[in-house]
Formats: structure tokens, sequence, C-alpha cells
């Protein structure tokens, strides 16, 4: 034995004795669970195909996984036992790149279409919102579906979303191309044909006045800057509607997400809600989260101050400062190096002077070990963000320092050899899922997996599932999982080729600790074994053997965050803690919910 050992072991011995107590008996209080699930087939993902029956949990992590009886042994009388009566449990989802702070911000004020299986439907439900909002206030839907998932395929005409709703003002937002206002809309924020902005166009009718169609060309800052325009919501609604949209995460078995910045995202001001929930013990999704720099040509004095006031991997009750994001639509470590994905138009050549101002800002990031991420949907673009990244490397060697190229659609074979060489890793979304028929229109048929996710796993290079959430694709993620093993869109066009399909294991693989490695957390969470944090998800039907179609659909019936219950539903619905009434009273959550998967 070590003189270490020995020392601890007569540390424990003099324990034992000041508190009568016997060695058993600590050891014992050590191995008490204070939450045990029982009957499950339990998809530890260590590897593929090993489940095991039971889980124990103590003080938020996993003591031990096995059989009932195995782990019933760890049963005293403060143990809550929960009896997962045959059903299927994973571990908790995880995000790798969303958009979760701000859309806590404002999830009670929107109109999801996410999910809709028609237009017919899609425009009842804005008739039926219109008529329960107030004076003065807006309907908004802001991302999250597209004209393909409508069993008519097609997008609204101004024209039904006016007689939808023609006397409040009305936003939707189509993925990054397009915004749609009624003519209530256009009148309220004094749009005319004088109304004029750099990479965007507010379309005109004969006349010269504002159809109400917004294009963007390709930048999505006409979109953005429109809805910045819309009323938002106060403090007090803004906590509530954080509270509201984490628990619709967890109902969908989300239990982590990397929040990777956004236009309009100010830091810190944007930040404090979420951040108030977590120290006040309310945050029930783990939430690490990157920075982004808002003003053009100003973001490297934005990170030079960041890096003097937040510091990476502070872990503040589940809220963590991860690092800095520079990803699609508007997020971006410089303006000039945004490619955007609005594949309504043709891909946008960056800036000549991009090399010299992600440099600069790179350079900041790697001499202050601060983690980055870069959005690059093209390959043209992701090849001259890499060269300045190995020019960075050569003069201040990134030596471990974690980045990640988000996006990738068309990455190439030679760009995810130098993402490797640098210690990089790619994140991935179901973006093709949303976009995949208006990428074919422009481009034509693709032999190549967009993104190529099955070389990247051959090569072994660190791959993390998503969905870029909220505005984009959905923030459910399992249209995502279900994309990754069919090669679908939402439409139900096969994309892929056979061969570039994930297995189950795979696509559940890379939601959880392929995404774990984003915010360096793979050693913690993603699996389900002694030692990492107890996030575990139970579900309605055997995600292993259920039809594929039936995945897209998932949700959860027990969520548990950190060992405690977070959602619950059916008979496990009396376990979910309480939520304050959503407000404000006329929110389209209080009728409509998030996600349309309810049948």
């Amino acid at each position: 034995m070590s003189i270490i050992k020995r020392a601890a072991g007569a540390s424990l011995q003099v324990l034992a004795v000041s508190l009568g107590l016997s060695l058993a008996a600590i050891a014992q209080a050590q191995g008490q669970a204070d939450l045990i699930l029982t009957n499950g087939k339990v998809a530890t993902m260590t590897r593929e195909g090993e489940f095991t029956q039971a889980i124990a949990v103590k003080d938020g992590k996993i003591l031990a996984t096995g059989s009932n009886a195995r782990i019933l042994k760890h049963r005293h009388a403060g143990t809550q036992v929960i009896d997962a009566r045959g059903r299927t449990v994973i571990p908790g989802l995880n995000d790798s790149h969303t958009h979760v702070i701000r859309e806590g911000l404002n999830y009670n004020m929107e109109l999801r279409w996410d999910g809709v299986t028609s237009l017919k439907r899609a425009l009842a439900m804005l008739k039926e919102q219109g008529e329960r909002t107030p004076d003065g206030q807006w309907v908004k839907v802001v991302g999250g579906w597209n004209e393909y998932q409508f069993e008519e395929k097609r997008l609204p005409t101004l024209e039904e979303i006016n007689a939808a709703v023609p006397d409040k003002p009305v936003f939707i937002l189509y993925l990054y191309g397009l915004g749609f206002l009624n003519k209530k809309g256009v009148e309220t924020l004094g749009y005319d044909k004088d109304t004029k902005y750099k990479d965007g166009v507010v379309e005109l009718d004969a006349s010269g006045n504002p159809t109400g169609k917004l294009i963007a060309k390709p930048n999505a800052l006409i979109l953005y800057s429109t809805l910045a325009k819309t009323n938002t919501l106060g403090r007090e609604d803004q906590l509530n509607s954080t509270l509201q949209y984490y628990r619709e995460l967890n109902r969908l078995g989300v239990t982590s997400a990397i929040d990777a910045g956004g236009g309009f995202q100010n830091y810190p001001d944007d930040y404090v809600v979420t951040l108030e929930l977590a120290r006040g013990g309310k945050l029930t999704v783990r939430t690490s989260y990157y920075l982004f720099a808002q003003k053009a040509g100003k973001e490297l004095e934005d990170f030079q101050r960041w890096v003097a006031m937040t510091h990476p991997n502070k872990n503040d009750h589940m809220f963590y400062a991860n690092g800095f994001s520079a990803e699609g639509g508007g997020e971006n470590l410089v303006a000039s190096a945004a490619d955007f994905e609005n594949f309504l138009e043709p891909r946008p050549d960056l800036p000549a002077s991009m090399e010299a101002e992600l440099e600069q800002v790179v350079s900041l990031l790697v001499k202050n070990r601060w983690p980055f991420r870069l959005h690059a949907t093209y390959g043209e673009s992701i090849d001259r963000d890499l060269a300045v990244i190995e020019k960075v490397n050569a003069k201040t060697p990134l030596n471990g320092l974690r980045f990640i190229v988000d996006h990738g659609e068309t990455i190439t074979d030679a760009q995810l050899a130098r993402i490797k060489k640098l210690g990089g890793g790619v994140a991935v979304q179901n973006r093709m899922h949303f976009q995949g028929e208006s990428y074919w229109k422009r481009y034509g048929a693709q032999v190549r997996q967009m993104p190529p996710i099955r070389k990247m796993l051959e090569m072994k290079v660190p791959v993390g599932l998503g969905t870029d959430g909220t505005r984009v694709s959905s923030y459910n993620p399992w249209p995502s999982i279900y994309w990754a093993v069919t090669g679908k869109t939402a439409g139900g066009m096969k994309t892929w080729q056979e061969r570039d399909l994930l297995t189950r294991h795979e696509a559940l693989k890379l939601m959880t600790t392929g995404s774990a490695w984003m915010s360096g957390e793979e050693k913690v969470k993603g699996t389900i074994k002694r030692g990492q944090y107890a996030d575990f998800v139970v579900l309605p039907k055997d995600y292993f053997t259920v039809n594929t179609e039936e995945i897209k659909n998932f949700e959860s019936v027990l969520t548990v965050v950190n060992g405690k219950v977070v959602y619950g539903a059916g008979e496990y619905a009396p376990l979910s803690p309480s939520l304050p009434r959503i407000s404000p009273a006329w929110s389209p959550v209080t009728v409509f919910g998030g996600y349309q998967n309810r049948r």
C-alpha cells in the first residue's frame, strides 16, 4: 500500500471514530443511491448493442449500472425508485449547435410551424393566433419549417397571409432566404419604396409599393433587421419564456445544448436571463455558450474586451462560458468570413479583406486559449478559413486547443485532413433536411454526401450532430437523427447513397458523446456508465427497432438531468416539476405548444 493510500485510510478511520461511525457504515452510505431506475432497456452507448437493465444515481452522477438485483442493493429509505416498464433508456441528447439562449427570450411569443404537416393547418393556426393576439403585438412565425414538409409542397402566398390576419402585424421567416409581412406589418414598420438594405430587397409591386415579401441576397441582414423591429417580451416574460423553452427541450429528450451565438444576440445583456435561472437552480438543460461579435469591423475590440472579462470552461450552475462562436446566418468571428447558406441565391464570395480580419481575431483567441468555431458552409470558404488557422498555428501553436468548423456541407477530404491535423472537429446539422430540395434545384443532384459525415467518421475527425435551431432548422433533435439514418429531406427526398447512411447507434452517438467533444465534456457525459453525469431519457418506443419513419416524431416520457426528473409524461407526469403559468396570457405556446408532433 502506498503512503498516500495509508494516509487516506488512516484519515477515514479517524473520521469514523470521531463521528462514532464504522468504516462499513461509511462505505454503505457512499453506495446509497438518490434515484434508481429499474426494468429498462438501457443503451449505455459505450459500445454498439450493449444494454443493461437498471441505473443507480447519486449526487447527480451515475453510481452504477447493471441488473435490477444488483442496482437495488443501492436502495435505502430515501431512494426514489422509478420503473421504466421495459422501455428504452438512452443518454440525454446533446445539441452541438443551436441557439437556445436567443430562443428562450422569444419562445413564448412565437407561433411555431415546426412539424406542421399541411399549409392549410399552418394558416389556420396563424388565423387563430391573430384573433388571440392583442392590439399592439405582432404575430410571428420565426423559422423551423419549410414548404416541403407540407402536403401542399408550397409556401403561403401573401394573399393567404393577409386573409388569415388582416388587422395585426405579421412577420414570417422562411429559412434565411425570405421573409413575409402582411399589409399591417408593412404599415407598422413604415416600409415604402425608399426602404433599402445593402444585402436584401424589399419587393415592390407595379405601383412601387412594398408587397410584403423580403428577399435576402444572400445575406440575411434584411430578415434579422426586420425581426429586430418587432416587439419583444418584458424581463419577467423572458424568464417565463426561457423556463418554458427549456421544458420543451426536455420533452424532446434534450439535456445539453451548445449555444453558438447569433445575430442580434448581445453579450452580456441577452445572457443574464439564462444565468439568473442557472444560479437559481432552475436550468434544466446543461448549456455551454460561445460569443458572437455584433458590429462588422469592430469584432476584434469585442473579443479583446470579452477575453478580459470571461473565463472559458467556468461552470456556473450548468451554464458554461465555453469560448467564442462564428456560425451561420450572422454568427461569425468576423463579418467578412460569413458564407450564408441561402441556397435560393448563388454562393457568396468572401471579400479579400477576410483573411487579415480573421487572422487578428483567431490569433487573439489562440493566444488566450479560447476555443472557437467558424461558420463555413462551402468548401471554397473552408479552404480560406483553414489557411488562416494554419498561419496562426505556425506562429502560436494550437497545441490541443479545440476549434470547430460548423456545417461543412461541401467540405472536401483534403480539408478534413487539415482539420484533423490541427486538432479540430466538425459540427454538422440537418440543414439539408430542410434545404435539400433548394440545393438540388440550384446545383443539381449530388453523389457526395452533404455534409460528408461517413467520410468524417472514416477519417476519425471528431463529429457532433445538432440542429442549428431555431430559425433555419427546427430545434427538435429527432428530425436530425432521422435525417442521419435515412438521408431524407423533410419532403421525403432521399439525398444520400445507401453506403453513407448512419446506423441508429452512430447517429445517437453523434448526438451524445460526439456533441460532448464540442464542449470538451466527452469524459463526463454522453454515455450511461459510472461517473458520468446522470442525464438520461426514457423513450415511449424502442428507438433501435421501431419503424424508421417513426423516429422523427419521437419525444421523451421521462427526462432526468443531473440526477433529477425534469420532465415526465403519461404515468410519469406527476414527477414533473411544476412550471409557472405561461406568460403573456395570449402566448401561442398556451394553445399550440412548440414542436407539432402531437397527433
